[in-house]
């Protein structure tokens, strides 16, 4: 069993999904403290180039466990959302699969953004296809921290087989998995460029709307796929 563990993140690029689709479950970390890069914000693409929408948090927040970081809703930051969401992307070829759905989430009252992120992942995961189990780091009651508390969380899930960031292989202590009888797998993901709007200049990383909105259901062949050549493999909508 191949076991993905990750932080929360809001409208994740397409190398999470990427990730989830290697794996056999899925634990998203909503016990560790709040990380600002990724876990209330993404980028989408506009005319004038990609820009961040981030979801604003409860400033006192900033060094709680995610499950605990509270939404600033003092701000109206929902309608804004989706505003700038539909005005990059309602003329895309396949963004009217997702309007309704997104109309509803951003009508939706969110105090808690860990709610809010996990909601949007396991919707995209299952628009992409990948159906795994999703639990909450919290369920299994692990400790430890770095390697120690991924080794827990693989024992407590019964991997025997981590699913890491080509970023692990400058922090992972691989002879810990290696000493628990557990595999590490670096994840090997370069992104496809696809034709976008507003650009003729590839911009990769962005949030998944951005894929989804542009290639539809099938984007999986670019969100998953381990191009030998990235820079060739590009895909027309």
């Amino acid at each position: 069993m191949r076991v993905a563990i990750h932080q929360p993140a809001y409208l994740p690029y397409p190398g999470f999904f990427h990730k989830l689709s290697m794996a056999d479950v899925f634990v998203i970390m909503d016990d560790v403290q709040y990380d600002k890069r990724f876990t209330n914000r993404n980028r989408i693409l506009v005319p004038q180039g990609p820009i961040w929408i981030s979801v604003p948090i409860v400033k006192s927040d900033k060094f709680q466990p995610n499950a605990l970081v509270e939404i600033n809703n003092s701000i109206d930051w929902r309608p804004e959302h989706l505003k700038k969401i539909r005005n990059s992307y309602a003329n895309a070829p396949f963004f009217h699969l997702y309007q309704d759905y997104l109309r509803s989430v951003y009508s939706r009252d969110w105090e808690l953004l860990f709610d809010l992120d996990f909601e949007l992942v396991k919707a995209v995961a299952n628009w992409l296809g990948i159906r795994i189990p999703m639990l909450r780091e919290s369920e299994l009651k692990v400790t430890g921290t770095a390697t120690d508390r991924l080794v827990n969380t693989c024992k407590a899930v019964g991997a025997d087989t981590y699913i890491s960031g080509s970023g692990g292989k400058n922090y992972l202590d691989e002879g810990s998995f290696s000493k628990n009888g557990l595999r590490v797998v670096y994840q090997n993901y370069r992104p496809f460029p696809y034709r976008q709007r507003f650009t003729t200049s590839f911009v990769p990383d962005l949030s998944i709307i951005d894929m989804l909105s542009n290639l539809g259901p099938d984007c999986m062949k670019a969100a998953c796929a381990e191009a030998p050549d990235a820079q060739t493999a590009l895909l027309t909508v």
